[in-house]
């Protein structure tokens, strides 16, 4: 039996309105604009600032390709293009969607004109279509008078598509003000330089913010000596692949202010832990789990913050990996979370390590275990320091203590009973870093001052040869910090 039916569409100016509330910022608005740029070949997009109080406007204008009268009509329509259709590999879009909502989440105007052969102008306006029963999808054909100044900037070009946002009432709201106007375009200029980096890195494409050229953001410090890389890994699911990639990034005390800075990025250290997807050298997702993890999700923690890992999606997954209309949130699908867990907990692993050493060595020279100065004894009621009586420096101690080795060994379970445990933790979330171990920054000769006597008392005592007596002190905590000081023993030590 064929059911009775009933035409119920929707009406043009309330679903619009709803659609302005899918959640984006102006930064993620403009970088959907953007991409269509990259998807019409553009090598060169200009995005302009134009502060005129409640007349502000937002322009982004490039050298694309352009679209004929008939292809900006398509574009300017809600659900222009079939999310299921198969699309070029550079296609950065799926829903034929973000044109307008991006754009309409920050303005109530909307003008389009691109240039082919002939220039083709059309404009949504929220107001006109609010004026009305609000029923009619009514295209505006021709831009505002302040608008047609800035489609004058067409002229010379061969091709390309310049979108005007007017009317920018989700950005100058009571109380806003050139500043932070000023403020809005550091903040889309750090966004850019994030999501297009792999683009603007390799000169694919330029973007200039207000004449100012946006630089690339590598989040994985790539060109850094210091940085750990894993190997690519290539996961197959579905026909498709998916290439993964850890990276731990070097400790602050590797790295210059400048580049300290820089390498946090625009949320910081610790929020840009995570897992970056990219989907045709876009990037989607910056500084998430996913909600990966073992029972409960993990969190960012100041102990992760060095951990990045980069998933290289093609275009044909974004079913699989539910990417929304914003290109913002990704679920890996159900066949690769465990191979990415455990991806990840290397990751994480080795960047603790990092953190906690400060940079220095991570637990290991030349293939043998370094001899740890405190041991970490893990019970179901709690975790205990202690002092490791196996270290050579408490080894010298006894053997030279004599009559006072009971008083010695007092005076280290006295240390190991009061370590200030909860002190050092919240001084270390407070001050989101690692709290200062006091032999990294020490004058050499403090540092010399106990390791003479511990390699003369090898060797002259024990029978080390002087080589192997510098090769126990490059595996022992803090002088494995300090190879350069180890290696002129032989110079600084008198026998």
């Amino acid at each position: 039996m064929i059911s009775r039916t009933r035409n119920a569409p929707p009406k043009a100016s309330i679903l619009l309105e709803a659609l302005r509330g899918l959640g984006y910022t102006c930064a993620s608005a403009i970088a959907d604009i953007v991409d269509n740029s990259i998807a019409a070949h553009a090598k060169v997009i200009t995005i302009q600032f134009v502060w005129a109080e409640s007349k502000s406007r937002i322009e982004i204008l490039d050298d694309g390709t352009g679209m004929d009268d008939q292809e900006l009509e398509q574009a300017m329509r809600l659900g222009g293009k079939d999310p299921l259709t198969k699309r070029a590999a550079h296609d950065l879009g799926r829903f034929g969607m973000g044109l307008k909502t991006a754009s309409l989440s920050q303005c109530r105007s909307l003008t389009v004109a691109s240039l082919k052969s002939d220039c083709s102008i059309l404009r949504w306006d929220l107001d006109v279509l609010a004026s009305g029963d609000g029923r009619d999808w009514l295209l505006l054909e021709g831009a505002s008078d302040e608008a047609m100044e800035s489609v004058e900037r067409l002229n010379g070009q061969e091709s390309g598509t310049l979108v005007v946002w007017e009317k920018l009432d989700r950005i100058v709201t009571d109380g806003f003000t050139g500043q932070h106007f000023l403020e809005l375009i550091d903040v889309v200029e750090q966004h850019l330089a994030m999501v297009f980096h792999r683009y603007l890195e390799d000169g694919g494409i330029r973007i200039r913010i207000n004449g100012k050229s946006v630089a690339g953001w590598d989040p994985f410090l790539t060109d850094h000596p210091a940085t750990q890389q894993s190997p690519i890994e290539r996961l197959r699911v579905k026909g498709s692949q998916v290439e993964v990639q850890y990276f731990v990034l070097p400790h602050k005390d590797r790295l210059d202010e400048a580049t300290c800075k820089k390498a946090g990025g625009p949320d910081g250290w610790t929020a840009q832990q995570g897992f970056y997807v990219y989907r045709g050298r876009r990037l989607l997702v910056s500084g998430s789990w996913l909600g990966l993890g073992h029972g409960l999700s993990w969190t960012k923690e100041e102990a992760h913050r060095l951990a990045r890992v980069r998933i290289d999606l093609p275009n044909d997954m974004d079913e699989d990996w539910k990417i929304d209309i914003r290109k913002s949130t990704a679920r890996p699908p159900v066949a690769l979370r465990a191979r990415l867990t455990s991806i990840a907990e290397q990751a994480r692993r080795q960047a603790r390590l990092v953190f906690a050493y400060r940079g220095s060595s991570t637990g290991r020279t030349s293939n043998q275990p370094i001899a740890p100065i405190w041991i970490a004894d893990h019970t179901k009621s709690g975790t205990r320091y202690r002092i490791s009586l196996e270290h050579p420096v408490i080894q010298q101690m006894f053997e030279e203590a004599g009559a006072m080795f009971p008083r010695l060994k007092s005076i280290l379970r006295i240390l190991e009973e009061t370590v200030p445990v909860q002190r050092i933790w919240l001084d270390t979330a407070e001050s989101r870093d690692a709290p200062q171990s006091g032999h990294l920054d020490a004058n050499p000769a403090d540092i010399l001052a106990v390791m003479e006597p511990m390699f003369r008392n090898m060797v002259r005592l024990k029978g080390y040869t002087a080589e192997a007596a510098k090769d126990r002190l490059r595996r022992t905590e803090p002088f494995q910090s300090f190879p350069d000081l180890v290696d002129s023993l032989d110079a600084s030590v008198n026998f």
